[in-house]
């Protein structure tokens, strides 16, 4: 064997030198990640089948639970208000702030003011064929009109056998100060004075009637109606939906998406929109902080023209709800089918009546998008829904009837949808959303409209 030249010896020796000390080194190391990761055993069930139980209790995250798919939407209640006024149509306002007109059929009902007594029989003059009353509204009343006296009996031609028509007075004139002087056309007689005016007790109703006129008669007392300007203030609506980058990459078990936000938003923000249309207040505001005006719309609750209260301690008979749509359907000039609407508790009242038995109650049906149940009576006819939105405004017990035909919208900014580049202007890594309409709703005729309230005790 040929000896190694002194050069090469010590090459070879270093590197047996270093082969060895790796081996230590790789060996210690060996050891050590030995000792740092521990042994993981399963848990082993011996002596019985294995079951779901035992599963889930050793193991609880092994089986998978069944995940629905589709998100379940809790909705409230229809927004009926909203959802009628975008049925019909906005009105294009090219200003936040929205006249209108409107205008009442003439009353045509008012009450004694000051009782009438008739004089005896022995003190009757022609003066009690020609007497002077005053009602708690005058003003309705013209000459060559005539008077139903309610509850008032009149009497047969001889002025002595009484009637069973209730008595009817003749407005001959009026006077400046608003007194009326009215002549008996079925009146008493009393003494030997034939067609007086028989006792009125104060508080009596006196119902106008048709005008009569002689015939040479050529002119009659002037009736004009004039439009009463009103006025209401449209309410910027605004919601931002926003989702950052990082949340729209993500993984998630079940599908929701930037849509399906927005969808919430929209919802949440009609039935803000709702409660604000029924009881909002018109006003204006200033923000010192924003250094704007804010303007707040009026609801159509304090726009109707009627009101009808009822004793909530008792139960609602059938003879109340056609009390209700007497009320509702006449002296006005609206159309024979309206709508109601009404908290829990007052629909409550409604549901537990057998309208059947006295008006006519039909199946559920769907109009312009929204599902009622129908009452019908001789005066007219219902369209019954339950508001969530009154239950939220602590008003269960209270209803409302409007004629869908007298509420209008008016826009000033038709509902929009608006892309903002939050990302562009440096501002937030998101994908953001705004939507915004500025409207409100208003009520012509407001006697076609009323309120149902319960009295206070």
């Amino acid at each position: 064997m040929k000896l190694l030249k002194s050069k090469d010896f010590y090459y070879w020796t270093a590197i047996a030198v270093l082969t060895v000390m790796l081996a230590f080194v790789f060996r210690d190391c060996a050891c050590a990640l030995a000792v740092a990761v521990p042994v993981t055993t399963g848990k082993i069930v011996s002596g019985a089948p294995l079951t779901t139980e035992i599963t889930r209790g050793e193991s609880e995250d092994l089986l998978l639970n069944e995940v629905d798919k589709r998100i379940t939407r809790i909705r409230p209640m229809a927004t009926p208000i909203d959802q009628l006024s975008r049925h019909a149509g906005a009105r294009r306002s090219g200003s936040m702030v929205v006249d209108y007109y409107s205008v009442d059929v003439k009353p045509t009902k008012a009450t004694l003011a000051e009782a009438y007594t008739e004089p005896g029989a022995g003190s009757a003059t022609a003066s009690a064929q020609k007497v002077q009353i005053t009602t708690d509204n005058n003003d309705i009343f013209e000459p060559s009109e005539t008077i139903l006296v309610q509850g008032v009996k009149g009497y047969e031609s001889d002025g002595k056998t009484p009637s069973k028509a209730d008595l009817v007075l003749y407005i001959s004139s009026k006077e400046e100060s608003g007194e009326l002087n009215v002549y008996a056309v079925n009146g008493k007689t009393i003494g030997n004075i034939t067609g007086c005016v028989p006792s009125i007790e104060q508080g009596t109703p006196l119902i106008r009637m048709g005008r009569a006129a002689t015939e040479l008669d050529v002119q009659t007392a002037q009736f004009e109606a004039l439009p009463v300007k009103d006025q209401n203030f449209c309410q910027i609506f605004k919601m931002q939906i926003e989702q950052s980058t990082f949340q729209k990459i993500a993984n998630k078990e079940v599908e929701w998406d930037f849509s399906d936000s927005e969808e919430a938003a929209i919802y949440d923000m009609r039935l803000g929109m709702e409660k604000t249309f029924m009881f909002g207040v018109k006003r204006r505001l200033y923000d010192s902080k924003k250094k704007e005006e804010v303007s707040f719309t009026g609801g159509i609750w304090w726009q109707a023209g009627k009101e009808y209260t009822f004793d909530p301690e008792k139960e609602l008979t059938e003879e109340d709800l056609i009390d209700i749509m007497k009320e509702s359907f006449t002296g006005n000039g609206g159309n024979k089918r309206k709508i109601l609407i009404g908290g829990s508790d007052f629909i409550g009242r409604i549901n537990k009546l057998d309208v059947n038995k006295v008006v006519s109650a039909e199946d559920d049906f769907v109009k312009w998008g929204i599902d009622f149940s129908e009452v019908r009576s001789k005066f007219g006819r219902l369209f019954v829904l339950y508001s969530e939105v009154f239950d939220e405004c602590g008003m269960s017990d209270y209803g409302f009837i409007f004629d869908p035909e007298y509420l209008s919208k008016w826009s000033h900014v038709p509902f929009d949808r608006q892309v903002l580049d939050l990302k562009g202007a440096g501002v937030r890594n998101t994908d953001a959303v705004v939507l915004t309409e500025a409207s409100c709703l208003t009520l012509r005729y407001p006697a076609a409209h009323m309120r149902i309230i319960p009295k206070k005790a």
